[in-house]
């Protein structure tokens, strides 16, 4: 039988022992893992594998030894409870050893997990999960986790106290993210709110998600867009120290004068242009971009983006004699004047 895959959170957290096993696929490797990760836990529970109630096997080798998963199905563990037989990264070289195991399988014996890549509908695999009375086969997509998926893995990390603006910004942060290092981040923020008992919120959201940008490039693009003029000397030296290419600087100014003009000439308004941003902006971050869009308006912003033009241009001009990073800074200056107009 078919299962849905808006179904399966659901049901790996509470999965039905009697039946005879289920079909994980689906061409994310990690997002296949991880569900077939909670349905063996939730079927044997802690100790399982320390009780010898799971038996491994890749697909790959049941081409040589398709009597393996049968005798899996059949062992008796030592130990009371479930028992699970788990045939990772199968293709249809192991159909012939998955058919026989679904046919020999009888109540008692252990649930069958297998785990495929991306399998077509005339699979021989998929083909038997699906029409199988006592068994399921659900197929994992590239989709961004529902609301409900998203309390799930918060409720898993024992973050039950959310606030709004903080679950939008979840909501946003499962959208860029591939499941793996979405659950480290709430893995990490079970730790950072560990013994604070007040809701989550935007700011630690900002606290623990992943960032790939340096603070001191952040600092000089908020001085810049903020007008602060005389403070832009000394954190450009910090980024100079740190080996910070003026041709990358240059980019980085670009692309953040660029979204603070995509939202303020956005015709639902600032706010609603900041919302329909791509990577999402979140948290003090958006409101901060929120401000600065704002404050400038469309019509300076063109300005300001002609003048970053013209500076990368000359940045990459073969007879451009002037030092780079002066050149940058210069640029910067102007537009930290230009936005006190």
């Amino acid at each position: 039988m078919k299962l849905n895959a808006r179904d399966i959170a659901r049901y790996v957290t509470k999965p039905e022992t009697d039946r005879t096993g289920v079909l994980i696929y689906g061409a994310d490797a990690m997002r296949v893992a991880l569900r077939r990760q909670e349905l063996v836990a939730s079927l044997i529970g802690p100790q399982g594998e320390e009780e010898m109630r799971l038996s491994r096997m890749p697909g790959g080798d049941l081409r040589k030894d398709p009597a393996r998963l049968v005798d899996a199905i059949k062992a008796v563990s030592f130990f009371p409870g479930p028992r699970v037989a788990f045939v990772e990264d199968a293709n249809d070289t192991a159909a012939p050893a998955v058919l026989a195991a679904l046919e020999d399988w009888a109540p008692g014996d252990a649930q069958i997990i297998v785990t495929a890549g991306q399998l077509k509908a005339s699979s021989k695999i998929r083909k038997a999960f699906e029409n199988h009375p006592n068994a399921y086969a659900v197929g994992i997509y590239n989709d961004p986790p529902s609301r409900e998926e998203i309390e799930a893995e918060l409720a898993r990390s024992g973050l039950r106290e959310v606030d709004r603006d903080a679950m939008t910004d979840l909501s946003n942060l499962a959208k860029e993210l591939d499941p793996g290092d979405f659950r480290q981040t709430l893995e990490k923020l079970s730790l950072y709110k560990l013994n604070d008992s007040t809701p989550v919120s935007s700011d630690d959201i900002v606290a623990c998600a992943p960032t790939s940008t340096e603070a001191a490039l952040d600092d000089v693009l908020n001085i810049t867009a903020e007008g602060r003029a005389p403070e832009l000397g000394p954190v450009l030296r910090k980024l100079e120290a740190q080996g910070m290419n003026p041709v990358t600087l240059c980019i980085s100014a670009t692309r953040h004068f660029r979204a603070l003009y995509t939202a303020a000439s956005d015709p639902g308004g600032a706010a609603a242009g900041i919302a329909r941003m791509r990577p999402p902006i979140f948290g003090p971050r958006r409101d901060r971009m929120l401000r600065q869009a704002q404050g400038w308006g469309a019509a300076k912003l063109e300005q300001a983006l002609t003048i970053l033009t013209d500076t990368d241009l000359q940045l990459r001009s073969a007879g451009q004699s002037a030092p780079a990073m002066a050149l940058v800074e210069r640029m910067l200056l102007r537009l930290a004047m230009l936005s006190r107009r």
